[in-house]
């Protein structure tokens, strides 16, 4: 296949694809999407400084091309097995950029880039659900099972002054208030936490009608059956819905997905759709364009998402 053949299916947007980053820790397969990689580094003892009384996953500030950025053993936060001995690696740094932070993770060693499908994407079992915060699911490759880490969830563990990364909503004054109350919403996000503070925030700022859902199937089957509805009926889609918000990183169907088939398979081009996530960066952004959304905001801006709504939807 030629490099140019590669690099356009690299680009191509709403596949309900991800790459994943296949990592170890101990014995163990972990992985993350490729998109919040900056890249690798060998890791540097001598380049990081210890911060007093830090809890002990979180190593110290490395000094990474002229700047300090936090250095998490991942493995020591995630609890390695008890009995289970260090294995002799070259541990490796990622360095990852997401909610507009770049913060770096050791883990024991690195495999390969995996292209798989949302929809082979399963959620963690009831068993593990003391951890399941940090972890968005599992797939299956070649017989290993490589556990999709949140690190995301985990920086807020580490940094919890950043768990109530959302902020505070707006006090609306009374136009606003009136204008936003009869607005409806639709919600996707994966994460219980992200997905209740979105629609909280949302709700304390007026907007009352806001549904919510757990992936992109889910909240596209709803959309398929409304937009069935509105043709038994005759009735306007803007009477039962007037914006769909949703994040990029869901099991079963990514929000690239959902985008392209809100635009296209169920023909409701009219429908603002942003898209909030951790992983806006250039190439996200071009990818949103690429499937009709109309606007896209990286977390954690909340506000900035009631405004981009309020830009949408109030007259």
């Amino acid at each position: 296949m030629a490099a140019t053949e590669k690099h356009e299916i690299l680009l191509e947007s709403g596949t309900n694809e991800v790459e994943i980053i296949e990592f170890y820790l101990g014995s163990q397969s972990f992985g993350i999407n490729v998109h919040k990689l900056r890249e690798i580094v060998p890791y540097d003892p001598d380049a990081v400084t210890r911060v007093p009384e830090s809890i002990p996953s979180m190593i110290g500030m490395l000094l990474l091309r002229g700047q300090t950025v936090p250095l998490i053993d991942l493995r020591e936060h995630l609890r390695k097995r008890q009995g289970e001995q260090d294995l002799d690696t070259r541990k490796v740094v990622l360095v990852c950029e997401f909610n507009q932070e770049v913060n770096c993770f050791l883990v024991d060693g690195v495999n390969m880039i995996h292209r798989v499908s949302w929809k082979d994407m399963r959620p963690m079992d009831e068993f593990f659900t003391p951890y399941r915060p940090r972890f968005t699911g599992s797939i299956e490759v070649e017989d290993r099972e490589i556990m999709i880490v949140d690190l995301e969830h985990v920086i807020s563990e580490i940094f919890p002054e950043q768990a109530d990364m959302m902020g505070q909503a707006e006090v609306p004054d009374d136009f606003k208030r009136d204008s936003r109350q009869d607005v409806k919403l639709m919600v996707a996000e994966d994460s219980n936490i992200i997905r209740n503070q979105i629609v909280t925030i949302l709700q304390n700022s007026g907007y009352k009608q806001v549904t919510s859902f757990v992936n992109g199937e889910e909240c596209y089957n709803a959309l398929l059956a409304l937009r069935d509805e509105m043709r038994n009926t005759g009735l306007d889609l803007s009477t039962r819905l007037n914006l769909l918000v949703s994040d990029i990183e869901m099991p079963s169907m990514d929000g690239l997905t959902l985008c392209r088939k809100v635009k296209t398979e169920l023909g409701m081009k009219k429908l603002p759709v942003i898209m909030f996530s951790s992983l806006i960066n250039e190439q996200l952004a071009y990818k949103c364009k690429e499937v009709g959304a109309d606007s896209h905001i990286s977390k954690p801006q909340i506000n900035e998402l009631v405004k981009l709504v309020d830009g949408f939807c109030l007259k």
